[in-house]
């Protein structure tokens, strides 16, 4: 009988330890690994599904006559820069590259610089072929409406160099992106950290938080055992009948 009530104290104990273990808070930076591993996790996929894009480059430069000053031909190239991607322009460069105005816009952008009367004339697509074709149409669809206007604005615009189908693409590779996913997680769990409201507050807190609920398991466990291990005390044989003779000799 006792070894019984033993075994059944010792289970119970047992299961309260259980149960505390599997009621234990997560420490507080708990947010700081998961943001890095989902932002992780993202980026490997984002890098994954996305298909890869290219982008080749192709250069105009704007070229003054003898009776224009240079830094004429340099404001020209700025002026010229700004109308490259314009619906005039795409007009005429939409039948070499084979896309219509709306979808040519968005793969297609120009660049200038302030120091140099060069403008570059991008164009991306999911085709290394195909943004070769973009920016060299957009570049003679400039070069020839520019040309137009060279008698009136002394500035003759020449391609200075042609775009060719690149080897790689400008998109970022899945390592490339799952490294940047990571480190964005880890930055947001980490400001995340700083600023949740109330931080100072639980961090004092948690040490009487600890030893309270350490003082309430300790008294579970007590009356525990002390459920299954008290037991009536029962009167001995022979003091049960001295009572019954003494009742009858009364």
């Amino acid at each position: 009988m006792s070894t019984h009530m033993a075994d059944t104290v010792e289970q119970k104990t047992s299961d309260h330890r259980r149960r505390r273990v599997r009621l234990l808070p997560l420490p507080g930076w708990w947010p700081l690994p998961a943001a890095a591993v989902l932002g992780l996790a993202a980026g490997g996929a984002y890098g994954v599904l996305k298909a890869p894009e290219y982008a080749a480059t192709s250069y105009v430069v704007a070229v003054p006559d003898d009776t224009t000053e240079p830094a004429t031909a340099l404001g020209f190239a700025q002026a010229y820069g700004r109308i490259a991607t314009s619906s005039s322009t795409l007009a005429y460069a939409q039948p070499r590259a084979g896309l219509d105005a709306r979808r040519l816009r968005t793969q297609v952008r120009a660049e200038t610089s302030p120091d140099s009367p060069m403008i570059a004339i991008t164009g991306t697509s999911k085709s290394a072929a195909e943004s070769a074709d973009i920016a060299n149409a957009v570049a003679d669809a400039l070069s020839l409406s520019g040309n137009q206007a060279a008698k009136n604005t002394g500035v003759q615009l020449l391609l200075f160099s042609q775009a060719v189908a690149p080897a790689d693409p400008v998109s970022p590779s899945a390592p490339v992106s799952g490294a940047v996913g990571l480190c964005a997680g880890g930055l947001l769990g980490g400001l995340w950290l700083l600023t949740r409201p109330g931080r100072g507050r639980r961090e004092e807190q948690l040490p009487r938080q600890e030893q309270s609920s350490r003082q309430q398991r300790s008294r579970q466990d007590e009356a525990v055992v002390d459920e299954f291990t008290a037991t009536p005390t029962l009167p001995a044989q022979g003091e049960h009948v001295e009572s019954k003779e003494k009742e009858s000799v009364r």
